[in-house]
């Protein structure tokens, strides 16, 4: 006898999921490493922080009522400010305001709006408006702040230092595996004490804040597991391969709690909208922006390679669907 499709009369049981549910999640899983932000860079952290927040916002309810002329406007399912939050992670805690604004006008502007708004844009925008200011002030994205300063004026006069990824791209290029002995230690990458160290972006800050919102996540069931630890997995077998071979490259631990990697696995890999559908593709989508930061902070011109891994794999996220398509349902297996 042949399978029926029975479909039952109206009222219809819903699903509790939304945007504005699942983003609003993400913004709290941020929280533990806004907190810590807040703690190792103090004002300059709340300043670009806020910026960045306010200023996505406004962008997004200007485009929509003035130049996109919809009556609906969509600030407050929690987008704009996700995107805000993601691109301060993104940033320095030293960078004058005029800068910040104008990365959340590329992100709002360019990397969301142009192609129609939440739902269509095929890049992340908050790592389009941090690649157009890595390109475009370079020295300004490039200087970090020590933790521990707490200054007024984005620590103009605060002093700076190399970041730990700075010092594995000095130790590949010098080809002296002696100068990987100056990074601090595991805990202390993993906690964000990098004493005399610059610190990089804000997220970057703490790693064990970003994995307790990863975890929060998964068991929220606002993301799966197929992303982060395909990503995670892939550096740390790739960067192991690679210290094994030649002691001028990290370990692979220091490697995972360094940079970006956390930040960009966890919470932007992760994006609905530039993301893979299916598990298997999730999985193909991982492993190679896996592979590609590898490659990029070990042989490319940047010691991070994550934000360019992730835009690289959205532009392949299309054909990845194509390919990996879920099944039908009531489709018949033969």
């Amino acid at each position: 006898m042949a399978n029926k499709l029975i479909v039952s009369l109206s009222p219809h049981a819903h699903g509790t999921d939304s945007v504005e549910k699942n983003m609003y999640g993400v913004i709290l899983a941020l929280i533990p490493a806004l907190i810590v932000s807040f703690i190792y860079f103090g004002l300059g952290s709340a300043i670009v922080c806020c910026t960045s927040v306010l200023a996505c916002v406004f962008f997004e309810w200007a485009i929509t009522k003035f130049i996109m002329k919809r009556e609906r406007n969509t600030i407050c399912d929690g987008s704009a400010i996700l995107t805000g939050l993601l691109l301060g992670f993104n940033l320095p805690s030293n960078l004058p305001i005029w800068i910040i604004i104008i990365g959340a006008l590329v992100a709002i502007g360019i990397g969301k709006m142009t192609f129609g708004g939440l739902g269509c844009n095929p890049f992340n925008p908050a790592l389009v408006g941090r690649a157009f200011l890595l390109v475009s002030f370079p020295v300004q994205m490039t200087t970090w702040p020590v933790p521990g300063q707490i200054g007024i004026n984005g620590y103009i006069d605060a002093q700076t230092g190399a970041t730990p990824l700075a010092i594995m791209k000095e130790a590949i290029k010098s080809g002296d595996a002696s100068i990987l002995s100056q990074l601090p230690d595991s805990l202390s990458l993993a906690l964000g004490n990098s004493g005399s160290f610059g610190a990089g972006s804000l997220g970057e800050v703490c790693a064990l804040a970003l994995i307790i919102g990863g975890i929060y996540m998964i068991a929220r069931k606002i993301i799966t597991w197929h992303i982060p630890v395909s990503i995670l997995l892939t550096v740390f077998v790739f960067s192991g391969l690679m210290h094994l071979a030649n002691p001028i490259y990290a370990s692979p631990v220091d490697v995972l709690l360094s940079g970006g990697l956390m930040l960009g696995a966890i919470f932007m890999a992760t994006d609905y909208v530039t993301s893979p559908m299916t598990k298997k593709g999730q999985l193909i989508y991982g492993v190679s922006i896996g592979v590609l930061t590898v490659a990029i902070r070990y042989f490319g011109a940047y010691p991070e390679g994550m934000s360019f891994a992730i835009l690289i794999m959205n532009a392949f996220t299309p054909l990845i669907n194509y390919y990996c398509k879920p099944k039908r349902y009531g489709e018949v297996v033969k």
